[in-house]
């Protein structure tokens, strides 16, 4: 394995055979193992017969850490990054150290593989192809429902990571800033022995998680639809575009890219602009 570059290591959210053949060799091979909490990545390397010096970074040290790290780098030793469980970065200490990675000129390499934020969003059964990933919510309930009122008209969809002892609270602030009706997907434990996905209106999902102490415990991800987007918004919002795409295109084809990015009529869209363009 090359000598001074950080591989940014994907590992198992829970089921260990998950681990890729790429990691597996990135592993076996590197200087060092630089792990969020070593008790649990040993527990993982032992389960594969790794034997590596491993060493702690997490948010606490993580800024002291980096340029002892880096300067291993530049010496000529390889470098594994892991956190605890999945993709490293995602929620996830670790984002000081590749860019002062970066900035020295050192080659930092990905390793993907197991992520709970993509095995959630594509068990949840919502659309895809734009979403937005806001992590951890605030702690305190106040801040929690305050960030959660900025995301009423968010039409993409939502996804959220949660812990157990916060999941029924965070789904009960769910209900109430998005409304009873909203479709929604409470991914729990996934990839392990007790996984779970439920799927349904938020009320209903609450009530079921709150008639289930099973279902209170363990690792949580909440994908959530987006709002219905409204159409006079966004027919003003591709006007907005459709105005400016028109100086580089005619009118029938800004109307046709304005209209499809927004997903609003071509046809009544075109009528807008061609009657703005005569004033």
């Amino acid at each position: 394995m090359p000598s001074g570059e950080l591989f940014i290591v994907a590992t198992p959210i829970g089921n260990l055979a998950d681990l890729t053949h790429r990691a597996d060799r990135v592993l076996r091979e590197a200087d060092v193992v630089v792990a969020e909490d070593t008790r649990r990545t040993r527990v993982l390397l032992a389960h594969y017969g790794i034997d590596r010096t491993l060493l702690a970074m997490h948010e606490h040290n993580e800024e002291a850490m980096a340029p002892q790290l880096v300067k291993r780098l530049r010496d000529g030793e390889s470098i594994a990054l892991v956190s605890d469980a999945g993709t490293p970065l995602v929620s996830d200490p670790g984002y000081r150290l590749v860019r002062t990675a970066i900035d020295a000129g050192i080659a930092v390499r990905p390793v993907p593989g197991p992520s709970a934020l993509m095995a959630a969003i594509s068990a949840a059964g919502l659309p895809t192809d734009r979403f937005v990933f806001e992590g951890f919510l605030p702690s305190r309930q106040a801040a929690r429902r305050a960030a959660l009122e900025r995301l009423q008209h968010e039409s993409r969809t939502l996804v959220f990571f949660e812990s157990s002892h916060r999941a029924l609270s965070c789904l009960a602030d769910l209900e109430a800033a998005f409304g009873s009706e909203r479709y929604a997907a409470v991914c729990r434990e996934l990839t392990k022995q007790f996984e779970t996905v439920l799927r349904g209106p938020l009320g209903e999902l609450r009530a079921l998680v709150a008639g289930n102490a099973q279902q209170q415990k363990g690792e949580f991800v909440f994908v959530v639809a987006g709002a219905e987007p409204d159409g006079d918004v966004q027919m003003e919002r591709a006007l907005e575009l459709g105005r400016v795409l028109q100086n580089h295109l005619s009118g029938s084809q800004a109307a046709r890219v304005a209209a499809r990015f927004f997903g609003v009529s071509r046809r009544d869209l075109y009528q807008l602009l061609d009657a703005g363009s005569g004033d």
